[in-house]
């Protein structure tokens, strides 16, 4: 049954534990997944947390660790000593002790190592410590089975029974040479239809799709997407097998990937947590809200070198939010779209110019559209003619501009290794208002037949 965390849950389970009460909170715990119990920890005090963890046996503990808030799991593993981390590190598969142990300052890390039991686990760890995080290596894990493409299906069985034991999800049997260069896979299926006596290189299918270990983690995603693999297998640059990636890795990715392309379309210029205290939010924040007010202040400007023609006829400032704000969805709509593409390299490989083209005629079916409704509009409540045809064919010409620069702007900024999703949000928007108030203002100037 899935775990619900009440408000009256938590303190009841606090006051268990100021009681000291071990067996009643371990049975309020023990039973939950460690997920659940992550998010309880999540929630409670550091001295209340370490009483829950010290019911916990040890596999199960550290599974929660894996599974705390990162901020918590900082702080929680400050407290711990290097044998205690160690005592964790030796139940987890090591591609999540690694990214533990990464958590830790650089000091602590051969310290905990050192107490880890098992030395060749100890030995993967610290391979993998070396890779990049945010690569294939950094995620991959080293459990996985293999067998030689040489052995019988007997001897590939019996320890395949061996390997077993350190691998929590059997997903894929991989089949290496002599030099553990990666040939493919072989199913579980054939090894059971086929005589014992068959050896693998007789049913195994050649060919598995792979990844090396320093590709970029967005790629992997891109490769286990396209082929909808649930574990990718990972090389090094002469193709022997170094260690696979599972899909709740991938997963992770994506979660990461997808929150933070989210934060910088709404102009949050770094990973924050709700978690994170008043000074690095702000710092986070304050960027694009100092590119904001810039724009803001461009866009005052722009009005104001127009000041005579509203005092000429004021009704115009009555449809300036309107200009500046469909101008601004209209490129956020667009750029979007474009980083959508780009994230998921399911673009198409037109050209720049025709990705343009296709936007613009876009953009001109949906400004027509909105246009005609804005006339209707002006011409239903009695405006002037120049001001009906100054709104309209502002509209017009700012929701094409919009279409095409919220294309270009991912498009370039790709091209530049730049993230394009710096180009929504408020970059798109603040340029929108100053160009389309520009637009505004001098198709006004020519519908009224002012002079400068």
């Amino acid at each position: 049954m899935q775990f619900e965390l009440t408000k009256d849950f938590l303190e009841l389970l606090k006051e268990d534990i100021a009681r000291l009460d071990r067996a009643t909170v371990s049975a309020k715990v023990g039973e939950l997944y460690p997920a659940d119990i992550a998010e309880i920890l999540d929630e409670i005090s550091l001295v209340e947390a370490r009483f829950i963890f010290n019911l916990l046996e040890d596999e199960q503990g550290s599974e929660v660790l894996v599974e705390l808030d990162e901020d918590v799991r900082e702080r929680f593993l400050a407290s711990l000593s290097d044998g205690e981390i160690a005592e964790y590190v030796n139940q987890l598969d090591t591609d999540d002790a690694a990214d533990l142990i990464a958590e830790l300052p650089e000091e602590r890390q051969e310290d905990v190592l050192s107490h880890v039991d098992d030395e060749e686990q100890a030995s993967d760890i610290a391979d993998l410590l070396a890779y990049d995080e945010n690569s294939a290596g950094g995620l991959m894990a080293k459990e996985l089975i293999k067998v030689n493409v040489n052995w019988t299906l007997v001897k590939c069985i019996r320890e395949m029974r061996k390997q077993a034991e350190e691998v929590d999800k059997v997903l894929t049997v991989y089949v290496v040479d002599d030099q553990d260069v990666l040939l493919g896979i072989v199913s579980l299926k054939k090894m059971l239809l086929n005589s014992e006596r068959a050896l693998i290189r007789e049913v195994y299918t050649e060919g598995a799709i792979s990844v090396t270990a320093d590709m970029p983690a967005e790629e992997v995603v891109q490769v286990a997407e396209k082929y909808d693999l649930f574990v990718v297998p990972v090389v090094d640059e002469q193709k022997r097998l170094l260690g696979r990636i599972t899909v709740d890795d991938i997963m992770d990715v994506v979660r990461e990937e997808t929150s933070k392309d989210y934060q910088m379309m709404s102009g949050i210029s770094e990973n924050i947590e709700t978690t994170d205290n008043v000074l690095v939010m702000s710092r986070a924040r304050l960027p694009w809200l100092l590119v904001a007010m810039i724009g803001g202040i461009g866009g005052a400007m722009v009005i104001g070198n127009y000041e005579e023609e509203l005092q000429l006829n004021p009704q115009m400032a009555f449809f300036i939010p309107l200009v500046v704000a469909m101008g601004g969805n209209v490129g956020i709509q667009s750029s979007a779209l474009i980083v959508q593409g780009l994230a998921n390299n399911t673009l198409s490989k037109d050209g720049m110019v025709r990705r343009i083209m296709k936007e613009l005629l876009v953009g001109l079916l949906n400004g027509i559209a909105c246009t005609a409704v804005l006339m209707a509009y002006s011409f239903l409540f009695g405006y002037p003619l120049a001001l009906s045809l100054t709104i309209g064919a502002s509209l017009l010409a700012v929701i094409l501009f919009a279409a095409a620069f919220g294309t270009f702007m991912p498009l370039t900024l790709n091209r530049m290794k730049i993230d394009p999703a710096l180009a929504t949000g408020p970059f798109i928007t603040t340029s929108n208002d100053i160009i389309g108030l520009l637009f505004y203002f001098m198709i006004g100037r020519v519908m009224y037949g002012l002079v400068l």
